[in-house]
């Protein structure tokens, strides 16, 4: 289930799949499956000699990610373009949320760790692959903040890009929420604050020909499988559009607010006009 904290103001649309759908459900889900936990059969093989060799470094396992993601999007047919130089500087990234497939379009080029809420940790599939490749969970508990600012600051020191969704959960891909600035107050600890640098990213998805513009979406109570089989059995495919905006170093802002605003409108300003230019 996708967090029901945004609803639309329309029911989502009913999935209708037919015979040639169920065809592509299996022709795409099984070479997909086969994909994604034969790279995570690989990618936990390689942690037991990486971990207690590199520690928190992951000097492998992060490319084994990228190649699932890059290649999950051929297997299913949906395009990938993007635009934008990646971040080389120390820091996180942040972007809108759409769908679960926001996991392989932001991992396809740029090598990053997301931070999820504690919940996705429980998912079956998802929550598996999440922990595997190093996602930072946190709880929306505020005895625990300093304990998670800690543990923010311990990856961000060794050089991972942690990915934050600031919207705080996922849409129908037709509009940006605004940021929680929560998060980012993590980044101006006197850690930290001299030496980070904050990536937006606008990550658009455009439908299929002749499907709703929100087709991709995954938002309110959907369920996974459902959204899952539609996206498998769509008979044609649409693309998306992932695009890096400059860094915005941490310090040129006075406070977290002013920096969550920043990257608002950059992430927002692009999605609006990707959207518009489709």
């Amino acid at each position: 289930m996708s967090d029901p904290s945004w609803q639309s103001d329309e029911a989502p649309d009913p999935i209708e799949l037919g015979f040639l759908g169920w065809v592509l459900v299996l022709l795409r889900g099984v070479p997909l499956a086969i994909l994604v936990f034969g790279g995570l059969i690989i990618l936990l093989a390689i942690r037991l000699f990486e971990r207690p060799l590199f520690g928190m470094q992951r000097p492998i396992t992060p490319f084994i990610a990228q190649f699932v993601c890059r290649n999950a999007f051929r297997i299913l047919g949906i395009g990938f373009r993007s635009s934008g130089v990646l971040m080389q500087e120390r820091g996180a990234v942040v972007a809108n949320h759409t769908s679960w497939l926001d996991i392989f379009a932001l991992n396809a080029r740029k090598r990053v760790y997301f931070v999820s809420k504690a919940e996705v940790a429980k998912w079956p599939g998802i929550g598996w692959l999440a922990r595997a490749t190093g996602t930072v969970f946190i709880e929306r508990n505020p005895k625990k903040a300093r304990e998670q600012t800690r543990v923010f600051e311990d990856r961000l020191k060794a050089g991972h890009k942690l990915l934050f969704f600031p919207e705080g959960t996922s849409t129908d891909g037709l509009r940006v929420l605004p940021f929680k600035t929560t998060l980012f107050a993590a980044f101006f600890t006197d850690e930290l604050r001299d030496f980070m640098y904050i990536q937006p990213v606008s990550a658009i998805f455009h439908a299929p020909e002749g499907q709703p513009d929100r087709f991709y979406g995954w938002w309110g109570d959907m369920d996974f499988g459902p959204h899952l089989l539609k996206t498998l059995g769509a008979r044609k495919q649409g693309w998306v559009e992932v695009i890096y905006h400059l860094p915005a170093k941490v310090s040129d802002f006075e406070n977290r607010k002013a920096l969550a605003a920043h990257c608002e409108q950059a992430v927002r300003q692009a999605h609006e006009l990707a959207r518009l230019e489709k």
